[in-house]
């Protein structure tokens, strides 16, 4: 039997997110930048517009882990029934889970980041989240205390393994730089040739500067109600068709997860999960974003929901394509590596826009479904967004 319990419980009725280009210049000028409250707060008042909807609406909030709940809600003026904190993933299955279960009946998910401004340090032996991110603090003994590092060793192996290549990877990159060239709010807005990414510095062998995300400032929110309330408010609103979630936990600390099997059999299982609650499976999606701190997520997404074999995400990408041009479009406005790095969050203003159709120029022809994948420290997460 169909697993459908949370299907199109919900639905996005709005999204916004702030200037990041505006965000970058003002950054780079010197000039006193928001603060990660701050981002959010501007974010939200987008999101909040775009729904239609009243701030006394608002009955749910959620945060992302950059910022304090009490101090957002109390910046945002919401004195709401439910709340808390939780990723860019989590944050729509527990709004989801607490609109189900009657908790609360329209949530806003709110993100803000001054990473850039406030020069947090992803590696180095001050590396940013040494006390919350386990790979951090098992492995700076031996001078992995960075994510690309940890990431570069586990894509050395499965390119030894599957016999991907270094222009195959560079897939990724020149479609998503292709991508954020037609996203006016991007911040890459040059693009790049497989041969350019060949030729640019590893950061860390086999990765390449273009393989790493972006660090900017930017805030991301979105409102999610009830789809009877949804029905009401006009032909905007996208429902959330299915979610899924599978952890890898065992050995996780050591890194085996993603070092041995790179993170698959948690796809796999989640693919099971959400393709089934939505009744519906990759060859229905019309487009994927998916979360993409370095390149090498793509191709690993790509096996572990179904999109293509396994072992053949270097073919894949190569000959079917990833981009608006050619093939199965994914990460349509640049994704982190040319878009924003609002760690996940922006991804999902971008599914939701797909679907809705105003993406312009990146606009996929007749979106019906947009899939959102992350994989991240040994748990994947997807949700499905469609008409």
């Amino acid at each position: 039997m169909a697993n459908r319990n949370l299907a199109k419980v919900a639905a996005v009725v709005g999204v916004g997110q702030t200037d990041y280009r505006g965000d970058w210049a003002r950054v780079r000028a010197g000039e006193k930048p928001r603060d990660s409250v701050g981002y959010a707060a501007d974010a939200f008042k987008v999101a909040l517009a775009d729904s239609g909807l009243q701030k006394s609406d608002i009955d749910g909030l959620i945060v992302g882990p950059t910022t304090a709940y009490d101090r957002m809600g109390e910046v945002l003026g919401l004195d709401v029934k439910w709340g808390g904190q939780g990723d860019a993933m989590l944050s729509v299955i527990q709004a989801v889970m607490a609109i189900n279960a009657g908790l609360c009946e329209t949530v806003a998910c709110v993100y803000g980041n001054n990473q850039r401004s406030a020069a947090v340090n992803y590696g180095g032996d001050n590396a940013a989240g040494g006390g919350n991110f386990l790979s951090y603090v098992y492995h700076a003994p031996w001078g992995f205390t960075s994510q690309g590092a940890l990431y570069a060793m586990m894509f050395r192996r499965y390119m030894e393994e599957s016999g991907l290549t270094s222009a195959e990877l560079a897939e990724v990159s020149v479609a998503q730089r292709l991508h954020s060239s037609i996203t006016p709010h991007a911040l890459m807005q040059k693009r790049i040739t497989v041969e350019d990414y060949l030729a640019s510095n590893f950061v860390c062998e086999p990765l390449h500067l273009y393989d790493y995300c972006l660090v900017n400032d930017g805030g991301v929110a979105f409102i999610i109600t009830t789809s009877d309330r949804a029905k009401t408010m006009g032909g905007r609103a996208v429902p959330i068709h299915g979610v899924g979630r599978h952890d890898l936990n065992s050995g996780a600390t050591s890194m085996i997860p993603r070092l041995t099997n790179f993170y698959l059999p948690a796809q796999q299982a989640v693919a099971a999960q959400v393709f089934d609650m939505a009744g519906v499976g990759p060859e229905d999606m019309d487009c994927l974003q998916i979360y993409d701190s370095f390149s090498c997520h793509i191709p690993l997404a790509l096996e572990g929901y179904g999109y293509c074999k396994v072992g053949e995400a270097g073919k894949f990408m190569r000959e079917t394509g990833i981009s608006v041009e050619k093939g199965l479009p994914v990460n349509t406005a640049g994704g982190h590596l040319s878009e924003s790095y609002m760690q996940g969050w922006a991804h999902q203003v971008e599914a939701v826009r797909q679907v809705r159709g105003e993406c312009g120029a990146r606009q996929v022809p007749d979106c019906k479904f947009a899939h959102y994948s992350s994989d991240v420290a040994g748990k994947a997460v997807s949700i499905i967004y469609g008409k």
